[in-house]
């Protein structure tokens, strides 16, 4: 059905503007000041946005759905993420393949299109992980980037399970570079790591507040410093996912400055939580155990002054969705057993325009930018991320005046708690469509499982 949005303030990453949005066939066919009804095809559905800001479909570029790890599953199905996600504005999502150290990465590919295929109701793509780097794997890997899936995902982490050693690392960085592909990286030092588990552990440090001290600041930025290192020798574009810290962004920055094709994400996380949250009493501090960790509050107003001024492009969520009670529970004798990861891909746009916008830390224009357009751009996602006529219609009808509160008994994640329990918003996504299909209204999902599509990208 023909959807035409009338009466909103259009806002992309460059402009801002009032328009009325035509959609036909899955794409916007027309943008103008005033288009009438007599200008429509029979039977388009009209959405007055008075009053309300019109934005391209958010796309979340860093999520887990379906991840085996640490002993567990994490909970959500892609029909649960989907309608998540859609709840909370965002169309498109690319989750990270995580194979083990001995699959096969077709086989990988496979079990996680097949996984979201038929059951998303959001548009989806992929980072294929690269855990090993043999002859087989590297065959399968120009075979996968042949199908479309232009990015990879390596791990400087997880010693013995999903991280890849020095030499994985050139080759793959190296087959990026040919392939053109972007290699996103999990930036911190395995052995550093590894090491001060050992030592925290041996002393009796085993909750969860001690996570932290086991991958400080220092860790991830030597992480960072090694991949632009081996960038830089290998010519290839990479991806420095959920950087958490300005030591760092600041060593990515160093190697921006000596030509290396790098690009910085933060996820929400690590933009309105610190470590005090890992030391509630009560085992609570679980439901906080991330990698990289929660820092210290200093590094949130750091965080956000790179968003603001370009140095961080993009804001994702890292999404991992584990319950508190069954699953995080795992670690309550070893700090090193908690699955980590915060569920957050329903609240991450709410909750960047309360705390980013609304608070004065970044506007519209940026807000767009890091949390569409700039991801879409860097990985290649075709009609993705802005309002443009032949773009897909992928939009959201946003309500500035909504006010309410984020609850784990209203959420549409299959997770049992909320990291952001009891935390208000203001806006909310009222209407959402996807490639021109509403998929919300009034805030909730009335679209459909098995809608979302995989994203060709160039």
């Amino acid at each position: 059905m023909p959807l035409l949005i009338k009466n909103g303030r259009v806002v992309t990453a460059t402009d801002d503007y009032r328009a009325d949005v035509l959609a036909e066939g899955e794409v916007i066919s027309r943008i103008g000041r005033s288009i009438g009804p007599a200008e429509c095809p029979p039977g388009t559905e009209v959405i007055d946005a008075t009053g309300k800001l019109v934005f391209p479909g958010f796309i979340d570029p860093h999520v887990h759905v379906h991840l085996p790890f640490m002993g567990t599953h994490a909970k959500d199905t892609w029909e649960t993420a989907g309608r998540a996600a859609l709840v909370g504005g965002t169309t498109t999502l690319i989750e990270m393949i995580c194979p083990g150290k001995t699959d096969e990465p077709i086989a990988a590919l496979e079990t996680w299109l097949g996984k979201a295929r038929g059951a998303a109701a959001c548009d989806f793509s992929f980072h294929m992980g690269v855990t090993r780097f043999d002859d087989l794997a590297e065959r399968q890997l120009r075979q996968i980037v042949e199908r479309g899936i232009r990015s990879f995902k390596v791990f400087l982490a997880y010693k013995g399970a999903l991280g890849v050693d020095d030499r994985e690392l050139y080759h793959a960085l190296r087959l990026g570079a040919e392939l053109g592909v972007v290699v996103t990286a999990h930036c911190e030092n395995e052995t550093l790591v590894d090491e001060r588990q050992r030592e925290l552990l041996a002393s009796g440090k085993t909750g969860p507040e001690f996570h932290g001290p086991s991958r400080p600041v220092q860790v991830e930025a030597e992480g960072v410093r090694h991949l632009m290192t081996f960038a830089e020798l290998t010519g290839a574009e990479v991806y420095v996912v959920h950087t958490s810290c300005d030591e760092a962004v600041v060593e990515a920055v160093r190697g921006i400055e000596r030509g290396v094709r790098a690009h910085v994400e933060v996820v929400l996380p690590h933009l309105l939580l610190d470590h005090s949250f890992t030391q509630r009493p009560g085992f609570e501090g679980a439901k906080y155990v991330m990698s990289p960790p929660l820092r210290d509050r200093s590094q949130l107003r750091r965080m956000w002054s790179h968003l603001r001024s370009g140095t961080v492009s993009t804001v994702a969520t890292d999404h991992a969705p584990f319950d508190f009670q069954t699953q995080k529970t795992l670690g309550r004798e070893a700090f090193t057993k908690i699955p980590n990861g915060i569920p957050s891909v329903q609240h991450r746009v709410e909750l960047l325009y309360t705390h980013g916008v609304c608070e004065g830390r970044i506007d519209l224009r940026t807000f767009v930018a890091a949390a569409s357009t700039n991801a879409a751009r860097i990985f290649g996602l075709r009609g993705k991320g802005g309002i443009a006529v032949g773009g897909d219609a992928d939009l959201v009808v946003f309500d500035p005046d909504f006010r309410g509160t984020i609850s784990a008994a209203t959420h549409q994640m299959a997770t049992d708690y909320s990291a952001f329990e009891g935390w208000p918003v203001r806006g909310r996504a009222e209407v959402v469509a996807v490639r021109g299909a509403v998929m919300v209204r009034d805030g909730r999902f009335i679209g459909r499982p098995g809608h979302g599509r995989l994203v060709p990208r160039g």
